[in-house]
């Protein structure tokens, strides 16, 4: 696989039917949803719950995922689409930020669970735990369009990235850090860990509020602190603020906040048992 990957020169387009085009960036979206949809539907059962509540809010979490996914990727780069303002619509070419898509999908979510008087962190729990295998699959969409790559490297798994996907800096250079393999990777070794900590916490009968937002803090933390580190090899524009790319500060404030909810859980846990103790 590594040799495909140091060879292999991917085109963004999967067939053409006439003058439409099919393109592989479309295919991965598809079946990451398929397959987080299938997960999902799984420990929606286990949960004791009817899996037509999980078909009813996947169809408004993938509108206000995308939604929110390509306006959070708009305004990273405002001044480009300012420029060029019908390219906003064109999401088959990427630019699809996960942070816009989880801010997006968190409203959506919210909104639903109060309209139908279901656990909002429930929900959440089941949804936080099928979306790293989502990005998993996704990420190899930006493979064929050429994006989320790293700096350049002489690693046997360093991929070819056309000229006209370099920035200029990088023009006499050939093979660039698969970032986009990397995270899909990360992603699924956070999927393994989610799914694993979901099917004890629902076999052990310890669901609760508390529980099912633990789980949910439990992705934000695992992925941003994977995100975090790879925001220091990723090529691609992205604003700088206190010398860190956003989706770097984004991602630590995450952490933070993450770590400190973990550190009070326990300690939370911590002062109950003492007390029963004595």
């Amino acid at each position: 696989m590594l040799n495909f990957l140091h060879t292999f020169n991917p085109s963004p387009v999967m067939a053409a039917i006439g003058p439409i085009n099919i393109y592989w960036y479309g295919f991965f979206m598809l079946l990451a949803v398929l397959a987080a949809l299938t997960v999902c539907l799984y420990l929606t059962k286990l949960h004791s719950l009817k899996t037509d509540i999980i078909i009813d809010l996947a169809f408004w979490l993938i509108i206000s995922g995308l939604i929110g996914a390509r306006l959070y990727e708009v305004l990273l780069e405002l001044p480009y689409f300012l420029a060029n303002p019908l390219n906003i619509f064109k999401i088959w070419q990427g630019g699809l930020a996960i942070h816009g898509a989880i801010i997006g999908g968190l409203i959506a979510l919210w909104l639903f669970t109060r309209k139908n008087n279901f656990s909002f962190f429930q929900l959440a729990a089941i949804i936080a735990t099928v979306l790293p295998l989502g990005q998993t699959i996704g990420r190899w969409g930006n493979y064929f369009n050429q994006e989320i790559f790293g700096y350049p490297t002489a690693l046997l798994w360093g991929i070819p990235i056309d000229p006209a996907n370099r920035p200029l800096t990088y023009f006499d250079d050939q093979y660039f850090h698969p970032v986009f393999l990397y995270e899909s990777i990360g992603n699924l070794i956070i999927f393994i860990i989610l799914f694993i900590l979901h099917y004890l916490i629902i076999k052990k009968n310890k669901t609760s509020g508390s529980v099912y937002f633990l789980l949910l803090t439990s992705y934000f933390l695992l992925y941003s602190m994977l995100r975090f580190s790879l925001e220091f090899i990723r090529l691609d524009p992205a604003p700088v603020l206190f010398s860190l790319r956003f989706p770097q500060l984004i991602s630590l404030l995450i952490i933070i906040f993450s770590l400190s909810y973990f550190i009070y859980y326990f300690w939370l846990n911590i002062r109950e048992k003492t007390r029963l103790d004595n």
